[in-house]
């Protein structure tokens, strides 16, 4: 019995010596096997030497004894701690080298010096960095990238640039619509979180590809547009200099110069904060936010909230693409909300009656209404009225009811349009300033309005979420920061504006694809009627690219860019 029971063990001991064979490790790692499993353990190989010692002991020990001496030891690894911040899986992910040059030190250096600017970004970046640190990592790409919010717009939803681009990513309205980012009265995809982080690493993704590989003459294509970059490539290649971004940089864009390495400079800091003395806000690498599928048909954003359990703030801080009081009828139909609150969001939508999303109301056409004025009094659209009535045309009949969707909270403090929350966040107090109401006057200009102040022309037109290339109205109120006491100074310094006299000069204009007597007639601030009249053209035919057309402008009137 007792040999029988040796035969065993010697089988058990040689199947443990082709295990061992079986996982040799390279001389480095002489006598350990390492798991592939999840487990930290190792296996240490039993030697022959091992096996016949046992065997040979199993005359003088119980077999209990030999089965100990045959046993594999365990030992545990030292695992290293889980990752808990974002900005740590951030640096693990960084692949980007650092470039130490003269124009990214200048970066750095100024994000040292203004480490109360970084927290501002640290606090706005909270509730969307874990999401797009994982759409970042998904596509394999540069971890470097989930920081490009931080020099597009400083984490800001509603931040607007002079370009008229929008969103934290920064789209402009083609590029946005290129890569599928709706835009209506309804809703603009461009502020869209969630919706715009994809569509902007498709679009560096894109980007990469098509200047073979290169990451940073990706990102001055994100900045600058692909042409301007194929262009600069032609002119180096023309003069045997080579094409790598810093060979590239003079032929490109001021802006774009700067914008590279500010986004080296940014990572860099995050890189090594401790080095440099920044301490980083916490962000735990966790999902903030869920995405939860609303069906079909719009929903009250006031009523959302409600059922998320969470302010209406909150809700349009995450969901910053909504411009009104509810959602889109053509979609996105899903809305963002933190994520402790998802499933009670998600059990309550369901249950909802489609009569219940919307609150309803009758109205009764009066003599002389049109769908315009009606859609106006209740910050709706036309083509809503249309849709929901089953009307075909613009023909309303006076006594016939409409039934209209309309904000189950009352004005100005709910039903905000996109521009007025624009306004409300740009026009937030700024530190150490004043601020000051400007009606516009005729014959004012960006330019003018700015050297009056003493500001810059760009910072004036982001705090009144505008570009300097929007049309000012005689009228207009624009909001001015400014240091106390500088106004005073500023008004003295300039002498008493005079009557406007308008200076006219005859321009010939060159018809441009997309050009209509609309667009030509705002942009050089004239009259339609006087456009056809100056060129005896009929405003049922359309101008055609190419054609030449001759104005008569005001050119005191004209935008200084």
């Amino acid at each position: 019995m007792q040999n029988n029971y040796i035969k065993i063990l010697i089988n058990s001991a040689l199947v443990l010596i082709l295990s061992g064979c079986n996982t040799l490790t390279p001389p480095q790692e002489k006598n350990t096997v390492h798991s592939t499993g999840q487990s930290n353990t190792h296996i240490e190989v039993v030697k022959p030497s091992q096996v016949k010692a046992a065997i040979k002991s199993s005359e003088l020990q119980p077999a209990a004894a030999l089965k100990t001496s045959l046993s594999v030891p365990q030992q545990t690894k030292n695992t290293p701690a889980p990752i808990t911040d974002v900005w740590e899986r951030l640096r693990n992910g960084m692949t980007i080298p650092y470039v130490d040059n003269r124009k990214v030190r200048r970066e750095v250096d100024w994000y040292q010096r203004h480490p109360a600017y970084l927290d501002r970004v640290a606090t706005r970046a909270q509730p969307y960095l874990y999401d797009i640190v994982e759409q970042t990592e998904a596509l394999g790409m540069p971890m470097e990238f989930a920081l490009l919010p931080v020099v597009e717009s400083a984490f800001q939803p509603f931040a607007y640039s002079h370009g008229r681009a929008a969103g934290i990513w920064q789209f402009i309205p083609g590029t946005g619509k290129l890569y599928g980012l709706k835009q209506n009265w309804w809703y603009d995809g461009r502020r869209d979180v969630y919706a715009s982080t994809r569509a902007a690493l498709r679009y560096l993704k894109a980007l990469q590809k098509e200047f073979k590989g290169d990451w940073l003459l990706a990102l001055a294509a994100y900045n600058s547009g692909a042409g301007n970059v194929r262009k600069a490539i032609r002119k180096n290649r023309k003069k045997g200099k080579p094409i790598d971004f810093w060979s590239l940089s003079s032929n490109l864009p001021k802006e774009t110069r700067g914008y590279v390495p500010r986004l080296l400079a940014i990572a860099e800091i995050v890189r090594n904060a401790k080095q440099y003395g920044i301490d980083l806000k916490p962000i735990e690498d966790t999902p903030y936010f869920a995405r939860v599928d609303i069906g079909k048909g719009q929903l009250d954003l006031a009523l959302a909230a409600k059922m998320a359990e969470i302010s209406l703030n909150e809700l349009y801080q995450l969901n910053p693409g909504y411009n009104r009081w509810a959602t889109s009828p053509k979609g996105p139909h899903y809305l963002i909300v933190p994520t402790e609150k998802a499933e009670v969001f998600s059990q309550r939508v369901a249950a909802l009656e489609p009569s219940e999303r919307m609150r309803w109301k009758r109205h009764k056409i009066r003599n002389g209404e049109t769908l315009g004025h009606i859609a106006r009094r209740y910050h709706t659209t036309i083509s809503q009225l249309r849709s929901i009535n089953k009307i075909r045309g613009n023909s309303i009949r006076a006594g016939k009811d409409l039934l209209i969707p309309v904000a189950t909270k009352s004005l100005p403090t709910y039903s905000l349009s996109a521009d007025q929350r624009k306004r409300q966040i740009l026009n937030s107090p700024k530190s150490g300033r004043i601020k000051i109401v400007h009606q516009v006057e005729q014959g004012d200009t960006w330019w003018d309005i700015a050297r009056l102040y003493k500001v810059n022309v760009r910072r004036l037109a982001k705090w009144n979420a505008s570009s300097p290339r929007d049309v000012l109205r005689v009228g207009d109120k624009l909001v001015v920061w400014t240091k106390p006491g500088k106004v005073i100074k500023a008004a003295a310094s300039l002498p008493a504006r005079p009557k406007h006299k308008p200076i006219i000069q005859k321009i010939n204009y060159r018809v441009r694809n997309g050009d209509s007597l609309a667009r030509i007639a705002s942009k050089f601030k004239v009259r339609v009627k006087d456009l056809l009249k100056w060129n005896k053209l009929s405003a049922k035919k359309y101008l055609q690219p190419g054609q030449r057309i001759k104005l008569f402008v005001d050119i005191t009137r004209q935008a200084a860019f």
